[in-house]
């Protein structure tokens, strides 16, 4: 399974003229949905508004937080994981269809000074935003980069802008081949243990409410944890 994962960055458009190849499922995130007529899932958070919700039709499904909830929980939960929807989509991925690549497109969390932020226009800069969990948006990609790797999925960026993602760059003819680059499994299994020891799950999925309770300087210490175990593929893509 190989999958293709839309975001809504203003170049995520040029999604829309895309033949399906080498991809076999289309899952977009948010208002991603209206790029491509064709999109198998579509997912969103509990407070997204309801006029932008997709509709499903044959073969579709809309995904919410009553199945990305406890997919996300079983690999750590939000306060490790992030809490953006493009790492829980991705996480939701990594549980329900066991791919063998997920490629992101337009899912860069990089937002310009000016011009359009969105493929849509002006929206909110949702990763940006003041939380715990969002501390260091590159260290969050690296933990996805390497459980995903664990069970056998490269994860890769189809954008060639600026992005906070620290996947490997590929092209989109190229994206169904790719494989999981190396990772210090060392270290790995050191932020798995770190993150064990501090137990900041939250099984409702709403972190937020028990914000207080999160030693930041921990969690610090386990997002340099991941970003030191991927140094391995960051010196493969220099």
């Amino acid at each position: 399974m190989r999958v293709l994962m839309l975001g809504s960055a203003p170049m995520a458009a040029e999604a829309a003229a895309w033949a399906r190849a080498p991809f076999d499922l289309v899952l977009a995130i948010n208002n991603a949905w209206r790029i491509r007529a064709d999109w198998d899932l579509a997912i969103h958070p509990h407070d997204f508004p309801v006029e932008r919700q997709a509709v499903a039709g044959p073969g579709q499904r809309v995904v919410t937080e009553a199945e990305f909830v406890p997919a996300q929980n079983a690999y750590g939960g939000f306060v490790y994981a992030g809490g953006t929807m493009a790492f829980t989509a991705a996480y939701y991925a990594l549980g329900a269809l066991r791919p063998s690549v997920i490629a992101a497109y337009g899912c860069d969390m990089h937002y310009p000074a000016a011009g359009p932020t969105h493929f849509y226009g002006a929206g909110t800069a949702d990763p940006l935003r003041a939380d715990v969990t969002l501390r260091s948006l590159e260290a969050k990609a690296a933990r996805l980069m390497v459980l995903a790797a664990l069970q056998g999925c490269a994860m890769v960026n189809l954008s060639t802008g600026p992005s906070r993602l620290v996947f490997p760059r590929v092209q989109r003819a190229a994206a169904g081949r790719a494989v999981p680059l190396p990772f210090c499994a060392a270290t790995a299994r050191a932020a798995l243990a770190e993150e064990a020891a501090l137990d900041y799950r939250v099984p409702s999925g709403r972190y937020w409410e028990e914000a207080g309770r999160f030693d930041v300087a921990a969690l610090d210490r386990v997002d340099a944890l991941w970003l030191k175990a991927v140094e391995p593929a960051l010196a493969e893509t220099a």
